[in-house]
């Protein structure tokens, strides 16, 4: 590119699209109200049964994936 088309800036006639790098900071929105808050007591029930019970292949699975954790964690039986 010549040293003349390298220094000419092109001219805009929509001020809006001159400049679609402008890094300008965005106005601040109104800060909002919290909500006050209430205070609520949670009750956290288990139906669960005292033994779960566990398929073969649910533990086939768990041996695959995670069979050298276990080992290191239980030692290798």
């Amino acid at each position: 590119m010549a040293r003349s088309q390298e220094s000419q800036r092109r001219v805009s006639t929509n001020a809006e699209c001159d400049d679609l790098y402008d890094y300008a900071v965005a106005t601040a929105r109104p800060s909002r109200r919290r909500a006050k808050r209430t205070s609520v007591t949670w009750t956290v029930t288990d139906d669960w049964p005292e033994d779960v019970p566990v398929a073969e292949a649910e533990i086939a699975v768990f041996e695959a994936w995670f069979g050298d954790l276990f080992d290191e964690l239980f030692g290798n039986s």
